[in-house]
């Protein structure tokens, strides 16, 4: 799932997205690691005031006399006078039965244990450091050491602290540094922002110019001043070049085609007429389909042709408004409607010829078989399966008797014609479905809701 959304992120995004993922990964590791450094030197620093009142201790130990009588526990320090106040120390004798214990005033209630008990091993030097649960139910850091002091006994120096302190400048650390931090990620999010939108200016300049070309507005792509890009913008410039020239010369031989065949068909069909003979009439009606099927096919041409034409358009409301105009002269006793009209900014992306003929023949088509009412509408819509470009529907919708599912199949088919009675050649809505798939659109039968053919005319539209 994650794959897939990652694939249908334009560039800009998945640069933002990759240079985001990457800001954020190394600033949460550089967060970790800076403040696993923080609080171990924290640790140290407290280890450091703990030494300091220890080695107080220790040279107080060291003074005492074989009866083991001496000054011991004056560190100046009143926290060690407040009873239960987090800060204590305790001087136990190990060498004797009766294992004396001296302790500061705060350690009022309860003894301090040992930190072998919790196997902790000793440092160099024979000193341990720790955390355990005080007597107040504070978590408290302890350093301990013992002290030999030969013929006068063997004691065990420990001290104690709040270890609340420590967690509490930890914690305004974290504070500080995840604040900063977030600031920080901001700032580089916001840059690489800045960064991705000004560095993909010149692609958006290129998809600017083809889009120019593309509607016509300009005959080759300018305005591309990165040199990575430029020699792209000039191949594509090339590419329009050889693509005019290439169905400008189609034009051309389509041209001299029907010039060419045009005079001996007419020599043909004329020399057959002077003749009264059952072989003249059948080259005659042979030769009027020669010529049916060569205009077909020579019209088809021009259209691929001008299908083929990059930049050509042509606005939608004046081609629709124009053709209902002429079929409401046709068709007198009909009433056209045109319930829903194209915008005026709504725009063909193709020639105006080529869409006049498709409307027209879908609009003839709805007049010949409606019994009094055509219905016209339109609507814009987008396909997200072909890069979001943008189609145009036109509904024409009539109120005649209709076509099952099976001649809504048949009638799109070259000269199939369903009924008899109503002249034409049948070549108009497969002329209009040979349109409509060169321009990469769609043409929909079905029945409509007035009760007769429903024909739904998709094409690509600016």
């Amino acid at each position: 799932m994650l794959f897939q959304w990652l694939k249908s992120l334009s560039i800009a995004m998945r640069l933002f997205v990759s240079a985001a993922f990457w800001s954020v990964l190394i600033l949460l590791s550089a967060a970790i690691l800076l403040t696993t450094l923080y609080v171990q030197d924290t640790e140290i620093a407290f280890d450091k005031r703990l030494h300091v009142y220890l080695r107080a201790l220790v040279a107080d130990v060291a003074s005492f006399n074989e009866e083991g009588h001496g000054d011991a526990g004056q560190l100046g320090d009143p926290q060690f006078l407040v009873p239960l106040s987090g800060w204590y120390w305790q001087i136990t004798r190990t060498d004797s039965t009766n294992g004396e214990v001296r302790a500061s005033r705060s350690l009022s209630v309860g003894k301090l244990p040992k930190l072998a008990d919790f196997g902790i091993q000793p440092e160099l030097g024979g000193q341990r450091s720790g955390y355990f649960t005080g007597p107040d139910e504070r978590r408290l850091r302890m350093v301990e050491r013992i002290i030999d002091t030969g013929d006068y006994g063997v004691y065990l120096v420990q001290v104690a602290g709040n270890a609340d302190e420590l967690s509490a400048d930890v914690r305004q650390f974290e504070f500080r540094l995840g604040l900063t931090f977030v600031l920080l990620t901001a700032a580089l999010l916001s840059s690489v922002g800045l960064q991705v939108r000004f560095g993909l200016v010149p692609l958006r300049n290129l998809q600017d110019g083809v889009s120019a070309i593309r509607r016509g507005e300009a005959e080759k792509i300018i305005g591309v001043e990165s040199p990575d890009l430029r020699a792209l913008a000039a191949e594509l410039n090339l590419l329009v070049a050889s693509n005019r020239e290439i169905v400008e010369r189609a034009r051309t031989h389509v041209g001299n085609l029907a010039h060419a065949l045009k005079t001996p068909l007419s020599v043909i069909f004329n020399e057959a007429r002077g003749d009264g003979s059952a072989f003249s009439h059948k080259v005659e009606e042979q030769a009027g389909l020669m010529k049916t099927q060569v205009d077909l096919y020579l019209e088809r041409a021009r259209a691929a042709a001008r299908a083929g034409v990059v930049g050509a358009s042509a606005d939608v409301l004046p081609s629709v408004e124009a053709l209902l105009r002429t079929f409401t002269k046709i068709y007198r006793h009909k009433h056209f409607q045109l319930e829903r009209p194209p915008a005026e900014a709504l725009r063909f992306r193709g020639e105006k010829q080529d869409l006049d003929e498709m409307l027209g023949n879908l609009l003839d088509n709805a007049g010949k078989w409606a019994r009094s009412k055509i219905l016209v509408r339109s609507e814009l819509t987008s396909d997200a399966a072909d890069f979001g470009r943008n189609f145009f529907v036109m509904h024409i919708e009539d109120d005649g008797v209709g076509l099952t599912e099976a001649q809504c199949h048949e009638a799109t088919k070259r000269g199939k014609r369903l009924d008899e009675s109503v002249p034409g050649s049948g070549l108009g809505l497969s002329i209009v479905s040979d349109l409509v798939s060169a321009y990469g659109g769609s043409l929909v039968l079905s029945r409509s809701e007035l009760g007769g053919l429903k024909a739904a005319l998709r094409l690509p539209a600016f």
